[in-house]
C-alpha cells in the first residue's frame, strides 16, 4: 500500500499502518515505532468542535503534516488522516533513529541514541520540525517515507499524557522497539 492510500482511510487503520514506516525530513529520520490516534468525534483531539485556528490542517487534506506547540515548550507533529473535511490525525510519539544520528546527537545534545527520538517533543526536535511545516505535504521535500521493510509486531494501549479519552486504545506501538516512549502493557 501507498502512504497517500494508507492514510486516506480511518485514522484507525492508519495508526497502526503507519508502524515500520521510515520518516525522513532533509534526510534525518528513522522508522516510525510508535503513535496515537486521534478524531473529531474524541474529546482529546484538537479537531474536537470543528475547525478553527490552528486545527484547520486537521480538516484539510490526509498525508499533510499538522504540528503544534505542546504546553508552549515543544512541537508534535501529526500525519493528517482520512477525507479532507473530517478533522484525524495521528501523533508521532516515537521513532527509531536511522538516519542523520550525528545531526540527530547534535540538535538534541545527547549521546544517547534511545532518548533521540523518544517522545514527541524529542522526535521534533531531533528531526527539526517546527510550526513552520505544519500544513506541509508529507510527499513532497523535506519529506521522504519509505514502506517498511520487515513487519512490526503492533500493540495497542491507551494513549500517554491526555486527562480526557484516556481509557481509549488508541496508541499503537512496535512491541519489538527499545526506542518507544514507554514500555507497554499491550496487547497484541
Amino acid at each position: 500500500m501507498t502512504f497517500s492510500g494508507l492514510v486516506a482511510g480511518s485514522v484507525h487503520d492508519a495508526a497502526p499502518g503507519l508502524i515500520g514506516w521510515t520518516l525522513l525530513v532533509d534526510g534525518v529520520g528513522g522508522r516510525i515505532v510508535e503513535v496515537e490516534a486521534y478524531e473529531e468525534t474524541d474529546p482529546a483531539s484538537h479537531s474536537f468542535g470543528g475547525p478553527r485556528g490552528r486545527n484547520v490542517v486537521m480538516f484539510g487534506p490526509p498525508a499533510h503534516l499538522y504540528v503544534y506547540r505542546s504546553y508552549g515548550i515543544h512541537w508534535c507533529a501529526n500525519v493528517v488522516c482520512g477525507p479532507a473535511g473530517y478533522g484525524a490525525a495521528v501523533l508521532l510519539r516515537a521513532l527509531e533513529p536511522t538516519h542523520g544520528l550525528e545531526e540527530m546527537r547534535r540538535r538534541r545534545r545527547t549521546t544517547d541514541d534511545r532518548l533521540l527520538c523518544s517522545g514527541p517533543g524529542r522526535l521534533t526536535e531531533a528531526l527539526a520540525i517546527t510550526g513552520a511545516l505544519s500544513g506541509a505535504d508529507l510527499g513532497a521535500p523535506p519529506f521522504v517515507l519509505v514502506p517498511p521493510s520487515r513487519p512490526a509486531t503492533v500493540a495497542r494501549t491507551t494513549r500517554i499524557g491526555i486527562t480526557k479519552a484516556a481509557e481509549k486504545e488508541w496508541r499503537y506501538v512496535d512491541a519489538r522497539s527499545a526506542a518507544v516512549s514507554q514500555r507497554p502493557a499491550a496487547k497484541t
